[in-house]
């Protein structure tokens, strides 16, 4: 069973020029232009985000209960994966500063960096790297989150960009060198827009030429690669 009765966090639509996964969309046309080209108005608030190649995982408090969740919604512990065992173990070891952070009902969303799938990292940080907090599917606002979040010693996602729209081909530039010590290409960007201090919607772009999962051991066929040492962070 799902322990929120839902995914953990759901699809974000691509920009037009993003390269598409299985099961993918584009955004509607007027969410680019917001996003990359012209503000609605001046309650528009265009933040751009390095996009990160991990397992989508997210911990939630539900009944007073802090549970470690893959993105379908189910316990991390019963998937079929390695690294989202190694998320519930690392995510019990930090139940404390999980269950400061949570109010019942929320969940903090963000990326397991611990196993490489097309990208590796050299991580000066730990692997879980959270982007929302959430009560069901409504998010914090980048702000507040942040207020939330940081005290307490995470590591956000590499801002890019605050403000007016942007296009991609400046966000990419921005992106040659990754704010996580990424060694590979970095895969593309997450737009936030934000309208009067509330989220509105996220668009995101993955560059054309990114592979699928080509260090994940079901497809290389070889060991797993890992980014952080899972014995000396779980």
């Amino acid at each position: 069973m799902k322990p929120l009765g839902h995914k953990s966090y759901g699809s974000i639509p691509h920009l037009s020029k993003s390269r598409l996964g299985e099961g993918d969309h584009h955004c509607d046309p007027g969410q680019e232009r917001i996003a990359t080209e012209k503000p609605r108005d001046q309650f528009d608030l265009i933040i751009v985000q390095e996009k990160l190649d991990g397992s989508n995982c997210a911990v939630a408090k539900v009944d007073g209960r802090i549970l470690a969740l893959n993105r379908a919604g189910y316990l991390a512990e019963t998937s079929p994966y390695e690294m989202h065992h190694y998320f519930a173990r690392w995510v019990e070891k930090e139940k404390a500063r999980f269950d400061k952070l949570l109010r019942e009902g929320e969940r903090l969303v963000g990326e397991w960096l611990l196993q490489a799938h097309s990208t590796r990292y050299n991580l000066s940080h730990e692997p879980f790297v959270p982007f929302d907090l959430m009560t069901g599917q409504v998010r914090l606002n980048y702000h507040n989150f942040l207020l939330r979040i940081l005290p307490l010693g995470f590591t956000v996602p590499n801002l890019v960009h605050i403000g007016q729209p942007v296009g991609i081909n400046w966000v990419m530039k921005q992106l040659e060198i990754s704010g996580h010590g990424a060694i590979d290409k970095v895969e593309g960007a997450v737009w936030r827009v934000e309208y009067k201090g509330e989220v509105d919607f996220l668009v995101k772009y993955v560059r054309p030429d990114k592979p699928d999962g080509i260090y994940l051991p079901e497809i290389s066929g070889k060991p797993p690669v890992w980014n952080y040492d899972p014995e000396m962070c779980c």
